[in-house]
């Protein structure tokens, strides 16, 4: 059993980055427990063409410390790939490549212990330490500490309609190792709206005279929405809109929270432009076997084990009309939905629970009683807006967490950036 001044539990981007921010800083004592052998971001996308949707500077450290050595262009200087990367002047860094950022950055962290599954969280409340309790190929480690940090990812979202429907079906989570057998089927049918979704599609449309398949592509959303990232639009990932959007009442976060989500859920306008110019570069030689279709919600789905064949019952919005749909393929680009760990229950009654029942997160990002002693990453667009999931403002979030862990600025904290205002004006406005 180890003591610590504060325990992280999961290991994605942005507890990493914490991590990296941590190491440096002098008498924090924090440790990193992650289930998984290594680190591994989203395996099943690592398409060879995906990029990310945010610039390379949105990596695990620069916006907190310029400085630091596990910066992205250090470790492409580091790999020698630094002037590549510049001759190829695009912000935005091949997806595979920032998987392989991170897993250098977890390396070389003193801090990161994988292979710890966190089974149990209690509060000792004569000590005033959380246990962690973890599960290991040597079997049980306990770690203690006065703090945590909550970074263990979005689970993947399954509509309720294939919530245990049967055959091989696949979510976008893993899509790359299900490729192959999805390849051999007569037809596959896409169905979701984001950049996942898009991503997908691409890629076997790339392929589908290869392979002789039918594509189908079905999303809800009334058309395919470009990300908007518009530089204005982008001051939402700011200091002062986080200020503004967490001190709007809770019934008004949740509808912004609703109608927000294409400013981080879209489709990069550029995949949008390619999707059609495959499409028109298929077409010269005669009808593509493949049909896109919108405002187009899943209702129901079944599997016929003999015919090995999905049956989705589909209902166009606008239309108002009902329709099946046959498939043998069916891949899910449903994305991801926050789900408390189970291994918090013990401490529920030390958690603040909104009137959603979701956690009422705190402007600096605790979620217990105390406001000082559990942090969460991620899992806040309900109170922080899409910042939450947003890569560059990871480090700023790091840099708060920071700050509540040691009660000093370790990093210079941002209060203001932006050029426009979100709230009326206190007064009369002159």
């Amino acid at each position: 059993m180890s003591t610590h001044d504060f325990i992280a539990i999961g290991l994605g981007p942005y507890n990493l980055g914490l991590a990296c921010l941590a190491e440096p800083v002098d008498g924090l004592d924090g440790v990193f427990l992650e289930s998984k052998p290594d680190f591994d971001w989203h395996p099943g996308m690592l398409l060879d063409f995906a990029t990310l949707q945010t610039p390379f500077m949105a990596d695990l450290v620069t916006l907190a410390d310029p400085t630091s050595p596990y910066s992205f262009l250090n470790y492409l200087k580091w790999s020698g790939r630094l002037y590549p990367f510049y001759i190829r002047e695009m912000f935005y860094p091949v997806r595979a490549e920032y998987n392989a950022y991170c897993r250098w950055a977890a390396a070389r962290l003193r801090t990161v212990r994988f292979g710890h599954r966190v089974t149990l969280v209690e509060w000792d409340d004569a000590d005033g330490l959380y246990t962690v309790t973890s599960g290991t190929a040597d079997g049980t480690a306990v770690h203690r500490a006065p703090r945590l940090v909550l970074g263990t990812g979005t689970p993947p979202h399954l509509p309720d309609a294939c919530r245990g429907l049967g055959g091989d079906f696949l979510h976008n989570s893993g899509y790359l190792e299900g490729k192959a057998a999805l390849q051999g089927k007569e037809s596959i049918t896409v169905v979701g709206s984001g950049q996942s979704a898009a991503e997908i599609y691409y890629d076997l449309l790339a392929e589908v005279d290869v392979h002789g398949y039918r594509l189908d592509w079905v999303t809800r959303s009334p058309r395919f929405f470009p990300l908007e990232y518009t530089k204005l639009t982008l001051e939402m990932t700011s200091p002062e809109y986080v200020d503004y959007f967490h001190a709007l009442p809770e019934a008004t976060r949740y509808r912004l929270e609703a109608e927000q989500k294409g400013l981080f859920k879209g489709i990069d306008a550029d995949l949008i432009n390619s999707v059609y110019d495959l499409l028109y570069q298929k077409s010269v030689t005669g009808p593509v076997p493949t049909r896109l279709m919108t405002n187009t919600a899943l209702r129901s789905a079944t599997y016929d084990e003999t015919a090995h064949t999905y049956t989705l019952g589909l209902h166009h919005a606008e239309q108002e009309r009902d329709f099946t749909l046959r498939t043998q393929g069916l891949v899910l680009a449903t994305g991801y939905t926050y789900r408390p760990p189970a291994f918090l229950e013990p401490i529920h009654d030390r958690i603040r629970w909104d009137g959603r029942g979701r956690f009422d997160i705190a402007r600096n990002y605790s979620i217990d009683t105390t406001g000082r002693g559990v942090f969460l990453q991620n899992g806040g667009t309900h109170t922080h807006s899409l910042t939450s999931p947003d890569l560059g403002m990871g480090p700023y979030r790091n840099s708060w967490i920071l700050r509540e862990l040691t009660g000093r600025e370790v990093y210079p904290i941002e209060k203001s950036i932006a050029f426009q205002e979100f709230g009326a004006p206190e007064g009369v406005a002159s």
